[in-house]
C-alpha cells in the first residue's frame, strides 16, 4: 500500500514537472476541452499534446471520455488528494520543527537573562 502511494506521488510529481502539462491543467481548471482545443496555444504538434495528455491521465490528474470522434478531457475528481495529504504531512512536520526551535530559543533567552541578572 505504501509503495503504491509512493509510486502514485512519483507519477504526479513527474507529470507536474513539465510546464506544458501544468499549462494544460490550468486550462482544464477552466473547464473541459478537447485535445485540439488544448493544443491550440502551443507551438507543438497535436501528437505531442496527446503524449502530454497520456502522462497526465496515467498520473490520475485528468480523465478523458469518448464523445463520438471527440475525446474531451477534464480534471480528475480528487486528482491532487494524495499530493495534498503528502504536503500536509510536510507542513505538520515543519510546524513541529519550528515549534521546537521556538521553545529552544526561548529557553536560551531565559537562560541568558538569568545569567545576566
Amino acid at each position: 500500500m505504501l509503495m503504491q502511494a509512493a509510486a502514485a506521488l512519483d507519477r504526479t510529481f513527474a507529470a507536474l514537472a513539465d510546464p506544458t502539462r501544468r499549462q494544460i491543467l490550468a486550462r482544464l481548471a477552466l473547464g473541459e476541452a478537447t485535445v485540439n482545443e488544448l493544443a491550440e496555444p502551443f507551438p507543438i504538434s497535436q501528437p505531442a499534446i496527446s503524449r502530454h495528455i497520456r502522462v497526465l491521465a496515467e498520473a490520475g490528474l485528468i480523465v478523458q471520455r469518448v464523445d463520438g470522434t471527440r475525446r474531451p478531457c477534464r480534471l480528475a475528481p480528487d486528482a491532487l488528494s494524495e499530493l495534498d495529504a503528502y504536503l500536509q504531512q510536510l507542513r505538520e512536520a515543519l510546524t513541529r520543527n519550528y515549534r521546537r526551535l521556538d521553545q529552544l530559543l526561548a529557553r536560551q533567552s531565559r537562560k541568558r537573562e538569568d545569567e545576566s541578572a
